[in-house]
């Protein structure tokens, strides 16, 4: 006589391989349908990813949890010389200077706080987009083409002293 087959209420035993996570557990829903956010809890206060991707060639173009702390140094650097910038500028005006960058001159318009506070919000927004993007080639050519570039600027500011 042949054995009846077991009914879909018998336990069967599922074969596992060995370190591997029984399918029964949860574990949430799955986070990788969605695009990672710019912005996140983990942006300023931790995460466990510092690098790119997890997988080599994966590291242009991710988005991270965490920012290092040599990006961090560059952006103090481009923040402090765009500072410099704007604090010689005031300087060289008042003692007979004039301004041969035409935006400029129109920030200087407004006033000196209207001026440190536009050219400081105007260097800001690009830094904090750079950041973000800091895994993309023209990103990364960009910070540190800002940082020369105020370097550069800040040196031709000390030579007009």
């Amino acid at each position: 006589m042949a054995e009846p087959e077991p009914s879909s209420t018998t336990a069967q035993p599922v074969p596992q391989m060995a370190g591997a996570v029984p399918a029964a557990l949860p574990r949430g829903p799955d986070r990788r349908k969605r695009p990672t956010q710019r912005f996140s809890r983990y942006t300023l206060f931790g995460g466990r990813r510092r690098a790119g991707g997890r997988r080599e060639g994966e590291n242009d173009g991710a988005f991270v949890d965490q920012y290092s702390g040599k990006l961090a140094l560059a952006m103090l650097w481009i923040a402090a010389m765009n500072s410099l910038d704007s604090f010689f500028t005031l300087l060289h005006l008042q003692s007979g200077g004039i301004e041969l960058n035409p935006v400029a001159d129109t920030m200087l318009s407004t006033g000196r706080l209207g001026f440190v506070a536009s050219k400081s919000l105007l260097i800001i927004v690009p830094l904090v987009v750079l950041t973000l993007h800091k895994n993309f080639p023209l990103a990364r050519a960009g910070i540190w083409t800002a940082a020369a570039a105020y370097t550069l600027l800040v040196g031709y500011h000390l030579t007009l002293l």
